[in-house]
């Protein structure tokens, strides 16, 4: 098997590697370092996170940057802070004793002012967001004219967060010369085209499979009601004493809920979402990586760019539209050779998006049932045994208490002593679950009423077919004032209408997106609602127009816009 010293790295780096504990090579980092530090052609290389890639593409470049000049020789864009943070973190512990060289952060959030002293200091590195860094390159602080390695980590990532123009403007500045690394845990259409625009002949490795989730993840799903969501999501967490993991939910109303219940519930949790402040944000997540959070609630967005290393589990509390996100969410447990475990909560309409993910990904997704509450409080006390036969008692600290609680208690023989003390530990649980009931439901993976899992494609729910009111097969077709040029997709768009209805009960039907406005039906039962929830609504600042459309085929693209019906028509 390959160790470090065989791939022609410098001793330096050599030296502070090992005291990382860096012993071999993972599959990515095997098949980059070599290639990078051989310059030549530019690289794709595909892999899952948590697979090595910073250290892949870091090792050899800070290997071949010429310390003696001051001047930005590699430019390393990321979709968020935290990645932006992590990746200069490790670099930082990578160079220890590579002297003179530095490596400059530049993101959004924090002091630009700062960002721009430490680039007039001379950065051989710079890490960044897309957005800061075009914004330092526009202000002629960021100098890229000339540097020699580019890196796209995580491009997908940057491209689903809208970053595509940033992109191009930054690439368009950057030398024929310099060596491009594009790293990639799917393969997008947009990220393929970034590629053939900006890359000369790329050499392309991939460690799995285009599009799949990692080895070591097993995928386990539930099939519950959609009302006992909740239920199911305790219970998981409950027959997993030492559980680590996130909780991912459709929208941040969501999230808020569901993080507010297990808190007042008593679990160790916490939300993240669009809705906190930077600070709050970076308070909340200092605690998820202390490990003084269990759970962590949160959306597809606030997510992205999360890099927390040992999380046991991921868990769908809704499974995700696209089978992509799907790869990024579960992604983010199994590293580092460790197991993973993702977790799907799904009601009997989730078997097309289970099937679709199955396909994309190449993982077979495996039917549980959920524990009873007696299994759950079987493994809750056996879980509190080996606790209290593992711990080491340090004497010392409760010497001074001993007296006054031998005192207390020795009046108790041994066998009453553990009842009690076990009741009061454990009691809890036993009240909770102690008349719980089954909440399982047959898992039916050819459900043909998945309608919104439809409605992502651009397919009609129930065959076009039109009932009377309240039957979720009418629908009303919108007109809104947003498209592609607004970054808007599906999901977005479903979301939206979530979030400004304050309900996930209303089906959607087709959703057509334009460049500039979209076409969206939803049922008919709640017209009324959705045009009063739009009224005077934003999406990323723009105001909203919301009408009543046409039915499809009565209007073209060479209409401006659909024509409102007369007042007292439908």
């Amino acid at each position: 098997m390959t160790k470090f010293e065989e791939l022609g790295l410098s001793k330096e780096i050599l030296q502070a590697i090992s005291e990382m504990g860096f012993v071999q090579p993972t599959p990515i980092q095997e098949k980059t370092i070599p290639a990078l530090l051989n310059p030549g052609r530019d690289l794709i290389a595909l892999a899952q996170t948590g697979t090595g890639k910073t250290a892949g593409f870091g090792l050899p470049i800070i290997d071949q940057i010429n310390t003696d000049t001051k001047n930005v020789q590699a430019v390393i864009l990321c979709p968020t802070r935290e990645l932006c943070i992590q990746i200069s973190n490790d670099l930082e512990s990578y160079s220890k004793y590579t002297k003179s060289l530095s490596i400059q952060a530049v993101y959004g959030g924090a002091s630009i002012e700062n960002q721009i002293k430490g680039l007039k200091k001379g950065a051989n590195i710079v890490v960044g967001t897309p957005g800061r860094t075009l914004d330092l390159i526009k202000r002629k602080a960021l100098k890229i004219e000339h540097i020699q390695w580019l890196v796209l980590d995580e491009a997908d990532e940057m491209l689903n967060m809208g970053f595509r123009e940033e992109l191009d403007d930054i690439l368009q500045n950057t030398p024929e010369t310099k060596q491009t690394l594009l790293f990639s845990a799917t393969m997008p259409n947009e990220v393929r085209q970034i590629a053939h625009n900006y890359m000369h002949d790329p050499e392309e490795i991939s460690i799995g499979k285009k599009n799949s989730g990692a080895e070591n993840i097993k995928h386990h799903y539930y099939m519950v009601k959609a009302s006992d969501r909740y239920e199911a999501l305790k219970r998981v967490s409950d027959i997993n004493p030492d559980i680590y993991g996130i909780v991912f939910c459709r929208t941040r109303m969501d999230t808020k809920e569901i993080a507010s219940k297990l808190i007042n519930d008593g679990y160790n949790a916490d939300a993240l979402h669009g809705d906190l402040s930077q600070v709050q944000r970076d308070q909340v997540m200092d605690r998820f990586r202390k490990n003084q959070l269990q759970l962590l609630v949160a959306t597809d967005v606030a997510a992205r760019g999360i890099d927390v290393n040992n999380l046991t589990h991921v868990i769908n509390y809704n499974l995700p539209d696209d089978p992509e996100v799907y790869v990024h969410r579960t992604g983010r447990t199994g590293r580092a050779g460790k197991q993973g475990v993702a977790i799907s909560i799904c009601h009997a309409r989730d078997g097309r998006k289970i099937s679709a993910i199955e396909k994309v990904t190449g993982k077979k997704f495996e039917h549980k049932a959920l524990p009873t509450g007696e299994e759950i409080c079987e493994k809750r006390l056996y879980n509190l045994m080996d606790k209290i036969e593992k711990i080491e008692v340090d004497e010392g600290q409760i010497a001074p208490y001993w007296p006054a609680i031998h005192k207390k208690l020795d009046w108790l023989d041994r066998d009453e002593l553990l009842k009690r003390f076990v009741f009061v530990e454990f009691n809890s649980f036993l009240e909770y679950y102690k008349n719980a009931g089954d909440i399982n439901v047959k898992a039916d993976r050819n459900d043909r009423n998945d309608r919104n899992e439809r409605s992502v494609r651009g397919e009609r729910s129930e065959s076009g077919n039109r009932g009377r009111k309240g039957n979720p097969s009418k629908y009303t077709r919108f007109f809104i004032n947003i498209g592609s040029t607004q970054r808007v997709r599906p999901p977005q768009l479903i979301g939206l209408v979530n979030d400004l209805t304050n309900t996930r009960n209303i089906t959607i039907g087709s959703i057509e997106i334009m460049k500039n406005f979209s076409f969206f039906e939803a049922d008919s039962e709640f017209e009324g609602l959705i045009m009063k929830s739009f009224k005077n609504a934003q999406y990323n600042k723009e105001k909203l127009s919301l009408e009543v459309a046409k039915p499809k085929g009565e209007w073209t693209e060479n209409d401006k816009k659909p024509k409102k019906k007369k007042k007292g028509r439908r």
